[in-house]
C-alpha cells in the first residue's frame, strides 16, 4: 500500500545552509535538535546531517547528505504536524551524485519528551544498494523488514549533537559520549536572580558534577569530569545570561568526551566547534580504508535560551 508523503528532495545550497544553522531566536522560540553522522555511502564516508524542528506552528524532520566536496546538500523534509498523520510513515528516494539514496519513516507512534526529537518507537532509515547505512531509532526489526535491507557492513557514526533548549532555569538534553555504553541525561540548572552571587550546577545521571559560584565572575570556563570513569571536558560560556537583555541570549554548554592518547598523536581530533561546518571530502576515503584514521571525536553543543 502506498503512503502519500509531503516531502520533498532540493539540492540548494544557500537552503540546506540555512536549514542547517539552526535559526533560533527568542521571537521564534524554536527547538532544535541538530546531529550529525559518517556514513558510508557509494564507496565514500559522507556526512548525513539529521534536523528535527518543533515550535509552536510547526514539526519536522530534515535529512541533509553531504557531497563530496560538501558544497551541495540533497535533503528530504516531513512535516510532523498532529493533524498530517499520514505524513508519519513515509519513503523517499534521492539521486546523490548518481547514487540512488532510499529514505524510510515510520512516526506514527514516536514517543516524545518535551523534546522536538524522539525518544522511542520510531525509525528512520538510510539505504543505499539494500545496505541500510544509517538507522535512528528503536524499531530496527521493523525498519529491516520494511526496507528488505541488510545492516551495512560500516556503520554510521554520530559525531556531533547540538540542541537548542528553551526554559527558565533547567535545561537537559540526553546524549552518549561512547556508543558502546548507555545514553545519558545532563541537565542546567541555574539561579542568576536575587539577592544572592548566581550559581550554576552541571549534573549527569542526577549527580551533580561541576558546581560553580560567583558566576558573575566565572561566566566562562570549564572543568574534566568522568562518566562511567571516562573523563569528559565540559565548557561554558553564560555571559548572555547575566550581560544581556533577558530572553535575548543564550547559554553555551560543550560536552567533549577526551580522547586517548594515541588519537591525539595521530592527530585524529576533528570534533569541536567546527563539526557543523566540516564538509564530505574531510572524510573522502575508499571502501576498504580503515575510519580509524579519519573518524571524528563526538561534540555535544547545548544552546540554553533562557525564557522569562
Amino acid at each position: 500500500m502506498a503512503f502519500p508523503i509531503r516531502a520533498y528532495s532540493m539540492a540548494n545550497p544557500p537552503l540546506a545552509e540555512k536549514i542547517t544553522e539552526d535559526p533560533v531566536t527568542n521571537k521564534t522560540a524554536q527547538s532544535t535538535v541538530t546531529c550529525g553522522y559518517q556514513t558510508h555511502i557509494a564507496g565514500y564516508l559522507r556526512n548525513v546531517t539529521v534536523l528535527w524542528c518543533k515550535n509552536l506552528m510547526n514539526h519536522s524532520l530534515s535529512i541533509m547528505i553531504n557531497s563530496l566536496e560538501g558544497d551541495y546538500h540533497y535533503s528530504c523534509k516531513v512535516d510532523l504536524k498532529p493533524w498530517h498523520f499520514w505524513s508519519k510513515k513515509g519513503y523517499k528516494s534521492l539521486d546523490v551524485e548518481g547514487n540512488q539514496v532510499e529514505i524510510y519513516w515510520d512516526l506514527r507512534s514516536a514517543k516524545f519528551s518535551g523534546g522536538p526529537e524522539p525518544c522511542g518507537d520510531f525509525y528512520v532509515a538510510l539505504v543505499w544498494e539494500e545496505e541500510v547505512v544509517l538507522l535512528l531509532g528503536d524499531y530496527k526489526k521493523k525498519a529491516y523488514k520494511r526496507t528488505k535491507a541488510r545492516p551495512a557492513l560500516v556503520e554510521a557514526l554520530k559525531y556531533y549533537k547540538k540542541e537548542n533548549v528553551f526554559a527558565k532555569k533547567s535545561f537537559g538534553t540526553r546524549a552518549k559520549f561512547d556508543e558502546r555504553k548507555r545514553e545519558h541525561d545532563i541537565v542546567v540548572e541555574s539561579s542568576t536572580l536575587g539577592p544572592k552571587d548566581p550559581e550554576m550546577w552541571i549534573s549527569i545521571d542526577g549527580i551533580v558534577l561541576v558546581h560553580v559560584r560567583n558566576l558573575q565572575w566565572k561566566f566562562r570556563g570549564n572543568q574534566t569530569v568522568l562518566v562511567d570513569k571516562q573523563p569528559v571536558q565540559v565548557f561554558w560560556d553564560v555571559h548572555d545570561w547575566l550581560f544581556s537583555t533577558p530572553g535575548t541570549g543564550h547559554g553555551l554548554f560543550i560536552f567533549k568526551p577526551n580522547a586517548p592518547e594515541i588519537s591525539e598523536s595521530e592527530g585524529s581530533s576533528q570534533g569541536g566547534g567546527d563539526s557543523d561546518n566540516s564538509n564530505g571530502s574531510k572524510y573522502h576515503s575508499s571502501r576498504n580504508s580503515s575510519r580509524s584514521n579519519t573518524a571524528p571525536e563526538f561534540c555535544l553543543f547545548l544552546y540554553a535560551w533562557k525564557i522569562e
